[in-house]
């Protein structure tokens, strides 16, 4: 028997370092992802002293990125599907970097707008090129957290990008920083080249990509309630969470908060969501309930958003609820993706992820108008009301789904 054992773990070995290759080519890829996201907000302010515009031209630059990802990203799912996710995911980050690069070196502020489209397109490929890649290649005892690290790493490039591009605006302007940022994604789609073969390895337990789907199948699928359903979740999960844009200043409208005690809790909030991540992909292996996983930290977030909304708690008390609605909200990612995975056929993934993830890009056009409007209307309160009350909506989201076989 202890033989046997020993047979077993030799031959194990080279698939799990396969899949760790496959987890850091992707969790890299993401982190590129995440940092471009924010390459414009920390330097809005030199961009538009050299320009000459207002922050509502600049934040067309935003949306126009977002608008593009959000109408497109469904279809380069479907385009992963077709072709293969490692090869959108290159083409993603070369035009993805090319546009930075070019916005760094052409003195035009319409240019960089139309360069912020371009980026916008190979941001799309992101979530289903990088879903579809860990939910071919990677042990499904090893896809929880596998998810986790990738989701953490997107969120290290969120973390890493302010002040990188502030250093490099210091030393090179911010025209040197968008073009180092930009060769930044053509360094990666190199390195992803040049593993090209670990990338393109046959599918895990016989997960292997079928022939393309039958006419209208496709969209048959994406319109069935269980994936309609897991759209509004990441809606809804997106509204809840961009409320860590707005919640240094609804507190200070709400309670006098000072500003250095809200931003400390975000912080702490932040911190506590990577945490929560890792936490989560663990969570995975020791359960399948991943929707009961979902709704427990749901039902945390959404207390913690109301208590923080409806009590002024101090800075210490502050700081700590919002660092335990950040751990659960960090928690509850891993299960999610585990969710759509459920739901979704073998060879659909790039599309079906494509599609579901789209939510993010609908909350992320919805909230900043809806949070604005209710700063603008004097109803801070309502920001965290409305945040507990998309938890809610997410929890009914998740708790009637069935895999699909």
């Amino acid at each position: 028997m202890g033989n046997v054992t020993q047979i077993v773990q030799i031959a194990a070995a080279p698939r799990r370092a396969s899949d760790a290759r496959i987890v850091g080519l992707v969790s890299a890829a993401h982190f590129v992802s995440h940092f471009y996201i924010l390459i414009l907000p920390p330097l809005f302010a030199f961009v538009r002293a050299d320009y000459g515009v207002s922050y509502v031209e600049i934040g067309l630059a935003l949306t126009v990125f977002n608008v593009v990802s959000a109408v497109l990203q469904t279809p380069a799912g479907f385009l992963a599907d077709r072709i293969g996710a490692a090869t959108i995911l290159v083409a993603g980050l070369v035009l993805g970097g090319a546009a930075f690069m070019m916005a760094g070196l052409v003195d035009s502020f319409w240019f960089l707008v139309a360069m912020f489209g371009l980026a916008g397109i190979g941001n799309t490929v992101y979530h289903p090129a990088d879903y579809a890649l860990l939910a071919h290649h990677v042990a499904p005892a090893r896809l929880g957290p596998a998810f986790s690290i990738h989701t953490s790493s997107g969120m290290l490039g969120s973390a890493a990008a302010p002040v990188t591009l502030l250093m490099l605006q210091s030393q090179v302007g911010w025209r040197g920083a968008f073009i180092a940022s930009g060769a930044l994604g053509l360094v990666m789609a190199a390195v992803l080249v040049l593993q090209r073969d670990v990338l393109a390895e046959r599918a895990h337990g016989g997960d292997h990509s079928p022939a393309a789907p039958a006419p209208g199948s496709a969209r048959h699928l994406l319109l069935s309630v269980p994936i309609l359903r897991n759209l509004l979740f990441f809606v809804m999960l997106a509204i809840s969470g961009s409320v860590q844009n707005y919640a240094p200043v609804a507190l200070d409208a709400l309670f006098a908060t000072p500003l250095v005690v809200g931003n400390s809790a975000l912080s702490a909030f932040l911190l506590m969501t990577a945490a929560g991540v890792l936490a989560g992909g663990w969570l995975t292996t020791r359960t399948s309930r991943h929707a009961l996983v979902a709704a427990v930290g749901l039902v945390v977030t959404a207390a913690g958003s109301v208590l923080i909304g409806a009590v002024d708690l101090g800075a210490v008390l502050l700081v700590l609820t919002m660092s335990v609605s950040g751990f659960f909200s960090g928690v509850i990612m891993p299960s999610r993706d585990m969710i759509v995975r459920s739901v979704t056929p073998p060879g659909s993934f790039g599309k079906v992820f494509g599609f579901v993830t789209t939510g993010f890009n609908i909350g992320g056009i919805i909230s900043p108008l809806l949070f604005g409007w209710l700063l603008d209307g004097g109803h801070p309160q309502a920001i965290f009301m409305l945040v507990a009350a998309a938890a809610v909506v997410s929890i009914v989201t998740v708790s009637g789904g069935r895999p699909n076989k």
